[in-house]
């Protein structure tokens, strides 16, 4: 399989480093159009790729092209490559709020998957959903879901309108799950404890809750009455959290996600 990029940020190196990682494709076989010298020095140092500053240049002769560049420039980059694009081509969108509409409306050409995927992908603990027109194929859609795989986890959603809601959810969660082990360590240093031990302590509560739930099969729920004894110390806790409608603040923010993604979308 060969692989192209139009952009080279984090999201494609995780994918490239993903691809070689479990052989799908060489590196000889994997080419990155990206403006910026030094970044295509990186990649090419690092990787053994070939990496162009033509966006044109990158996609010639490859089995799937990634659009993995920021929203705001989609529209110079569906110009650039219109027409420039064949049959035997799959286009990959991981643009976030971007449907399938316009880039296949942009390039005039059908053959579009589009990819939400999450920044754990670095580390192969990714969760990505997507979605393709009508027009992909069974063999398309495999060669795509081999990349995902890579990644970590995939899920295909038939509709992709829910493709906004998983942005807001698993796209932009792990900035939420960021935040929350921030907020964790201050308060641990706050009452005292120093910030190296208080980061250490809510890093691995974070991640072996996790596990808790992965690895028991237990819903959070389930597993959350377990650990709060009555009139206890997590019950205390719990009930601030009620008190300072926690679940209402949480649906706040990703239903904030959700609005913004659409708007990317108009």
């Amino acid at each position: 399989m060969k692989i192209s990029f139009v952009g080279g940020g984090a999201m494609a190196e995780a994918i490239i480093a993903g691809v070689l990682r479990k052989k799908l494709a060489p590196a000889k076989d994997i080419c990155v159009g990206e403006p910026v010298e030094e970044r295509r020095a990186t990649l090419s140092h690092k990787y053994k790729i070939h990496t162009t500053v033509s966006n044109i240049d990158s996609i010639n002769d490859t089995d799937l092209i990634v659009l993995s560049i920021k929203p705001q420039q989609i529209d110079r980059v569906l110009k650039e490559l219109l027409g420039r694009v064949t049959r035997k081509q799959t286009v990959v969108s991981i643009l976030a709020g971007t449907p399938l509409k316009k880039i296949k409306e942009g390039l005039k050409f059908s053959h579009v998957v589009r990819v939400m995927p999450n920044t754990p992908a670095q580390i192969g603990e990714g969760m990505s959903v997507w979605t393709a027109d009508t027009s992909v194929d069974e063999s398309e859609k495999e060669n795509v879901r081999s990349v995902l795989q890579t990644l970590g986890h995939e899920i295909y959603m038939k509709d992709e309108s829910y493709l906004d809601i998983a942005t807001a959810l698993s796209g932009s969660g792990p900035a939420y799950v960021f935040l929350f082990i921030e907020s964790l360590a201050d308060a641990g240093i706050q009452l005292g404890i120093n910030e190296e031990v208080s980061y250490k302590l809510a890093l691995q509560t974070v991640l072996g809750s996790a596990k808790l739930v992965q690895e028991t099969g237990k819903s959070p729920m389930e597993l959350r009455h377990m650990v709060t004894s009555p009139h206890g110390t997590t019950e205390a806790a719990i009930k601030d959290l009620n008190l300072n409608r926690f679940q209402e603040i949480i649906f706040s923010a990703v239903h904030a996600a959700y609005k913004k993604s659409r708007e990317l979308g108009v």
